[in-house]
């Protein structure tokens, strides 16, 4: 089973929506703090292959979701 990978920050009201729900589903994520890690939008954006203006950037597996409500929509 694939999980879900959050690229986003700690002060990001969506980020922290992206997270309850896929908490709230029980799905797998693993929460990548974009200040912790001294991450870039532009290194996201290499990262992810996608151009990133906004947090939070979401992939399943491989696949690129999207922000919050991309993923409201995928799942």
């Amino acid at each position: 089973m694939q999980s879900f990978t959050i690229y986003g920050r700690l002060d990001c009201g969506y980020c922290a929506a992206a997270k309850r729900l896929l908490e709230s589903r029980s799905e797998d994520f693993e929460w990548v703090d974009m200040v912790e890690e001294g991450m870039s939008k532009g290194e996201l954006s290499e990262k992810i292959g996608q151009p990133v203006y906004t947090v939070p950037q979401i992939l399943h597996g491989s696949t690129y979701v999207g922000g919050y409500t991309e993923l409201t929509q995928y799942l």
